[in-house]
């Protein structure tokens, strides 16, 4: 009976090895939301978002009245005016709108947070890969309102408390603002956003635009790039995040666990030489 007991826990404990080094560790770019104005500290169920936001309504970084705002053609969130050049066109408005929601409510851009110190906000999004189609549907839709700068992030006359065009700059056509959909993703935020020829549903980019209905899939993308910036770019070409992250956990388990599970098994049960654990 002692035998077959010291060889339970003797398995038991090799088997709890075996699950340890599989087992991902809560990764902290994981689904978290970025120090800034209007940002929950955790993202979490809203019930119910507005409208263009509500993809989002099971786990948000925004609250209800931050979705509602966001649709507002003079938005209190940053008193910002999408219509400095005129009535900017609804089928443009309604990507500036999605843009706004992804920014305000999406738990999934920790791998491109970025500190920062405006007065706003204390972390921004730097370089967050965006789908093909998505920016370049919102480059389509746009391309004949008006525009006076490239940078929306700045350089703005404040003087009446909302954006108005800089002294001496002219309103012009969209498109030649922005010649191509990767100077308008790329520049309007300040390089917020890289454009990127990765498709909607590849799992490398990330989605403005995704109906909630088949799951939100910029959860798959997040996992991606946190595991791609965690790992060494070198010799990484053929490994996956799980081999990845086993491999480098392998070592600290087996400091901690392989003596008790060796000091529970019977003495016939332990490997000796360079055929069994005495190997390692």
């Amino acid at each position: 009976t002692g035998l077959a007991m010291g060889m339970g826990v003797g398995q038991v404990m090799l088997v709890v090895l075996a699950a340890g080094v599989v087992m991902p560790a809560k990764d902290p770019l994981l689904n978290m939301c970025m120090d800034a104005k209007h940002h929950k500290t955790k993202p979490g169920p809203e019930g119910k978002l507005h409208d263009q936001c509500a993809p989002w309504k099971d786990n948000a970084c925004c609250t209800a009245n931050t979705s509602s705002e966001a649709h507002k053609d003079q938005s209190n969130l940053y008193n910002f005016n999408w219509n400095h050049c005129g009535l900017m066109p609804p089928k443009c408005k309604r990507h500036f709108i999605q843009d706004t929601c992804l920014y305000e409510c999406s738990p999934n851009l920790g791998p491109w947070i970025d500190q920062t110190d405006s007065s706003w906000r204390r972390e921004r999004i730097l370089h967050v890969p965006l789908c093909k189609e998505d920016c370049e549907e919102w480059w389509e839709d746009c391309k004949d309102y008006l525009a006076c700068k490239e940078n929306w992030h700045k350089g703005w006359n404040w003087a009446t408390g909302t954006n108005r065009c800089p002294w001496g700059s002219m309103c012009r056509p969209f498109n030649q603002v922005f010649p191509r959909p990767k100077d308008l993703c790329e520049k309007i935020w300040s390089n917020s956003y890289k454009y990127t020829t990765e498709h909607r549903g590849s799992g490398r980019c990330i989605q403005m635009w995704f109906d909630p209905a088949q799951g939100n899939p910029n959860v798959v993308v997040a996992k991606y790039y946190a595991w791609k910036k965690r790992s060494s770019p070198a010799g990484m070409e053929n490994v996956t995040p799980e081999t990845d992250k086993a491999v480098r956990d392998l070592p600290w388990l087996v400091m901690v666990l392989l003596p008790l599970a060796l000091v529970m098994l019977p003495e016939g049960g332990r490997g000796c030489g360079s055929h069994g654990w005495g190997s390692l």
